[in-house]
């Protein structure tokens, strides 16, 4: 019921009516959930906390799932980019997010571009960004994540089933100020400090809105930087390359097998797109200019065949050998779904959250559960690709 009022009256207030600024509102919501998430474990908060659960998780044991060596109650988790600085780390698992990533996060605390920089393409379910990788900073981040643990280790609150732990990701990215050049020791420094916090890590070569970044992708420029993060990698954490969906097949591939000679633990397909074909919207309001002739990566709906395309093709390519976590356009358990079985172990949302409301988990996880009641697979693991004639 509140996905309804949320999509008939709470999106179209504040959307259309008030036509509030969306990065106001984004960053609104996470001083809320920021402030909730450092009284958590208060009586009152953690009251409040059970009701969130209620509303927005749903816990089956077939939805649970391992991959690179930790277990995630379900598949679907945060896409990064929504809570860059960890500031409800802490909350994400109860409002039934099976994982979250944070970030992302740079060496270098940075105020990202100029504003106006996010954008909702409202009849497109998209939403368009060029923040810059704003951020306090990977320091910054390590005290957030560290003062989490703290407290969730002292919470006299024990998870419900619904709510169990979810495993925490950490996204990095290189410093505007730092010079290609000196990328692999500016990962590195952001690494060395958080490496203790990360339940598994994200090199992020692939925004389209840091300048000179997606040339980070080729395999030349991209080995050195694994190579490093490895070998700091004392304890082994898992760590995941996010790619670009706007790669030839040939130059997935070339990035693939630098996948495997560094021996990463996935891969995340994909970031937001550059590419502004078939969109009903065509001129932004905020700024009177065409949508095409606007910088930014494109995320939600759009991109949801794209990036499928691109898993299906991963999942070919490594024969199921790589882990795949899917993002882009994940709105609905039909999305979902279709990830999957394309050969994702994973998904992540972020754009389709902003669009269906915080209840949306739930109905998600519901149907990822009918669908294998439909399909006759005993556990989600089953499922993945599927749709390929193989399974991982």
């Amino acid at each position: 019921m509140a996905v309804d009022i949320y999509k008939g009256l709470v999106r179209p207030l504040l959307f259309s009516g008030l036509k509030t600024d969306p990065e106001w509102l984004h960053k609104t919501t996470l001083q809320w959930l920021g402030a909730l998430n450092e009284r958590r474990d208060a009586a009152a908060m953690a009251l409040l906390r059970r009701q969130i659960q209620n509303r927005c998780s749903y816990s089956d044991p077939r939805l649970n799932q391992s991959c690179f060596g930790l277990q995630f109650p379900n598949p679907v988790g945060l896409a990064a980019g929504f809570d860059k600085d960890g500031a409800a780390a802490g909350l994400w698992s109860d409002f039934g997010f099976g994982f979250a990533e944070m970030g992302t996060v740079t060496w270098h605390a940075q105020a990202g571009n100029p504003q106006p920089r996010l954008f909702r393409l409202i009849e497109d379910e998209a939403v368009l960004n060029r923040m810059g990788f704003n951020n306090l900073g990977a320091q910054a981040l390590a005290d957030r994540l560290r003062d989490v643990n703290a407290r969730g280790a002292a919470s006299a609150m024990a998870p419900t089933d619904a709510a169990t732990v979810a495993p925490l990701g950490i996204n990095l990215g290189k410093s505007k100020i730092t010079p290609l050049e000196q990328a692999v020791d500016d990962y590195c420094s952001s690494f060395k400090v958080l490496r203790d916090l990360g339940d598994y890590f994200v090199v992020n070569v692939s925004s389209p809105n840091t300048p000179g970044l997606r040339q980070l992708q080729a395999a030349e420029q991209l080995s050195p930087i694994l190579a490093g993060l490895q070998a700091l990698n004392i304890q082994q954490r898992p760590l995941l390359l996010k790619i670009a969906p706007d790669l030839s097949e040939a130059d997935i591939a070339a990035i693939v097998e630098v996948a495997l000679e560094q021996k990463l633990a996935g891969i995340i397909a994909t970031n937001t797109t550059i590419d502004r074909s078939n969109l009903k919207t065509h001129r932004l309001s905020a700024t009177g200019n065409l949508v095409t002739e606007e910088a930014g990566g494109l995320s939600g709906a759009p991109l949801r065949q794209r990036s499928t395309e691109v898993i299906r093709f991963i999942h070919r390519e490594t024969q199921g050998r790589l882990p795949i976590v899917g993002v882009g356009g994940v709105a609905s358990a039909a999305d979902a779904w279709e990830k999957i079985t394309a050969g994702a172990s994973l998904v992540q949302l972020y754009s389709g959250w902003v669009y269906q409301g915080p209840e949306m988990m739930r109905h998600l996880l519901q149907g990822l559960a009918e669908q294998l009641d439909q399909a006759g697979f005993a556990c989600i693991n089953d499922a993945v690709g599927t749709a390929n004639g193989s399974h991982s």
